[in-house]
């Protein structure tokens, strides 16, 4: 049987970079203000790229670095809330742009937990006998954030990370799993919400929606049902924290971090963090971490490393993967 395994990863994000102080010029608010409660200090926000150009161009880094041909990767998924548009997908755009002729191609829509999803499908479209591809996380969540709310516009960033995987593996990727939805709490974090307004009865156009957040639900869902999730997911595999080599959660607040390491009696240092640079950019953020920690050296691919990957947010929705590296 062959098994998945992570070969390449790759992030890309927008040149712009927003400051707190740059945001401070335009709605009431202050570095001080949102760091203390956030721990973001700038995010990036795309000029002129949309969504399917952020993820293109994890997609280009992923053949060069493995030197492989687009028409050797056999499936794309990208995850994402931040779609060019409904159809054509954003997946089939970057497969369109990056000349994966040979690769089928479609979005996977789980918001915050969304890269989480589409990696533990992945991993089995591998066990079923694809060869290779690519799953990327990928938004511009600058299109839904109203810039008049300080309570959602300070929280979001625009980036893309994606990893590459191939049936070379030598034993399984995911140790365990476990993945949630609870959609009667799903209001709780909205976006892009379509109302039926049919013209034909003299209504007008459906209305696209901003983000929209109940903060305090949200955070203590993050504080109390996602430790729950991380901890059962341990127990699955017969591992404890301290048999953990690093923590790489969704990058929402520095402060559910904090309490989720109390929580789970784990070292608050092998929680990596990079949402003070990138702001929240939901399906994006852990592919960006992942990325960034083997870019830096702190993480490799050929290291037999155990991470846990937890995504949480939009749905509701959360998971947790313990990979094998």
């Amino acid at each position: 049987m062959p098994f998945a395994k992570i070969t390449q990863t790759a992030h890309y994000v927008p040149d712009n970079i927003v400051s707190n102080d740059d945001l401070a010029k335009i709605m009431d608010t202050s570095d001080e203000w949102i760091y203390s409660r956030t721990g973001i200090k700038q995010r990036h926000i795309t000029v002129d790229e949309n969504t399917s150009d952020l993820a293109a161009k994890v997609g280009e880094q992923l053949l060069l670095q493995a030197d492989l041909s687009a028409d050797q990767i056999d499936f794309i998924i990208v995850a994402t809330i931040s779609p060019d548009s409904s159809m054509p997908s954003t997946a089939a755009l970057v497969q369109a742009k990056i000349g994966a002729h040979r690769a089928f191609a479609y979005d996977l829509t789980a918001a915050c937990s969304g890269f989480v999803f589409a990696l533990s499908t992945a991993e089995k479209l591998i066990a079923g006998g694809y060869t290779r591809g690519m799953v990327i996380g990928a938004e511009v969540l600058s299109k839904s954030l109203d810039w008049s709310d300080r309570s959602t516009a300070v929280l979001f960033g625009d980036g893309a990370g994606g990893v590459l995987l191939e049936n070379t593996g030598t034993k399984p990727l995911i140790i365990a799993e476990h993945l949630r939805t609870d959609g009667s709490r799903g209001n709780s974090l909205t976006s892009n919400h379509l109302e039926l307004q049919p013209e034909l009865l003299g209504r007008s156009k459906p209305v696209a929606e901003f983000i929209k957040m109940d903060g305090r639900a949200i955070f203590d869902f993050a504080v109390r049902d996602v430790p729950k999730n991380i901890q059962e997911t341990l127990e699955k595999a017969s591992l404890k924290p301290e048999d953990i080599d690093y923590f790489l959660l969704h990058q929402a607040n520095s402060r559910i971090l904090d309490k989720m390491a109390k929580k789970l009696g784990a070292e608050r240092s092998k929680f990596l963090q990079n949402m003070q640079d990138y702001g929240n950019t939901s399906a994006a953020s852990i592919p960006i971490l992942l990325s960034e920690a083997v870019k830096n050296g702190k993480l490799s691919l050929d290291r037999n490393s155990k991470i846990v990957q937890t995504g949480f947010g939009g749905g509701l929705t959360w998971g947790t993967l313990i990979v094998n590296l």
